[in-house]
């Protein structure tokens, strides 16, 4: 079995889904069997339209929901009670709101949250605290309190407060939403900056072009495509069939394919 200090083997899924269905204890039934695998530094969108169950599956990640049916596992760690503190270390999840994760007095009390409740102390988190910062533009802002930033300094302060746990996966709950487009630029620029695994659920198609080679389709439940964005995107059938709509005047086919992420 692979162990929190043992590497997952080579070619082997750093998230690995299997045969996942949740229902919810009002009896909704959020997923029925779903199949999910991402490697080490894919970038991957999970779209789909309300409803679908891409939140639920999210959650199922890190262990904030446990299975009803099937597996998860994070380098091949099942999640569960016995691994759940190191799986949530491995897959970081950045939520749609800032606010739910900025708590403390400062920048840099909050980015030092994480890893002073894993043992960290002194020079040793104060440099994981700068590290991260420095990895989303943040480190001049270390001492401002959250509450004084804007809303776009403030979603880069929660991405570091993940960052600064070292996770081998990070996962992001509609990171465009309420950014002004040089705020969504900037995000960009991060994400393709950082050498870590990325699970991006999203509803701006444009932006999972942009930054994610390969997009998963959740619909009422089920996968119901996995392939390259770009296929995605500009397969029209699939597009109406699941309330999937591009900005108007955005064209996929316009954007010559060496630009492209790959």
């Amino acid at each position: 079995m692979t162990t929190p200090d043992r590497p997952v083997p080579p070619g082997a899924p750093v998230l690995d889904v299997r045969g996942l269905a949740y229902a919810y204890p009002d009896g909704h039934q959020a997923l029925f069997g779903v199949d999910l695998q991402v490697h080490a530094g894919e970038r991957v969108a999970l779209l789909g339209p309300n409803g679908a169950g891409k939140t639920t599956l999210v959650l199922h990640l890190n262990g904030i929901l446990t299975a009803g049916r099937g597996t998860v596992s994070v380098s091949g760690l099942p999640v569960g009670k016995q691994h759940l503190a190191e799986v949530r270390r491995r897959v970081g999840i950045v939520f749609q709101d800032p606010d739910d994760q900025l708590f403390m007095g400062s920048v840099r009390a909050d980015v030092g949250f994480g890893p002073a409740n894993l043992g960290l102390r002194g020079p040793a988190l104060e440099a994981r605290v700068m590290a991260a910062l420095e990895q989303v533009g943040m480190a001049e802002l270390a001492d401002r309190p959250p509450h004084h930033l804007s809303f776009g300094q403030r979603r880069r302060v929660a991405v570091a407060t993940v960052l600064a746990m070292e996770p081998e996966v990070l996962v992001l709950d509609e990171p465009t939403s309420n950014l002004d487009p040089a705020s969504r630029r900037e995000l960009a620029d991060i994400l393709r900056s950082l050498d870590v695994t990325v699970l991006m659920v999203t509803h701006d198609l444009p932006f999972a072009l942009e930054l994610c080679p390969r997009s998963v389709v959740l619909g009422d439940g089920h996968v119901v495509a996995d392939g390259r964005t770009y296929d995605v995107l500009t397969d029209d059938a699939l597009m109406r069939a699941h309330r999937l709509e591009l900005p108007w005047g955005f064209d996929p086919t316009s954007i010559r394919s060496d630009t492209l992420p790959r």
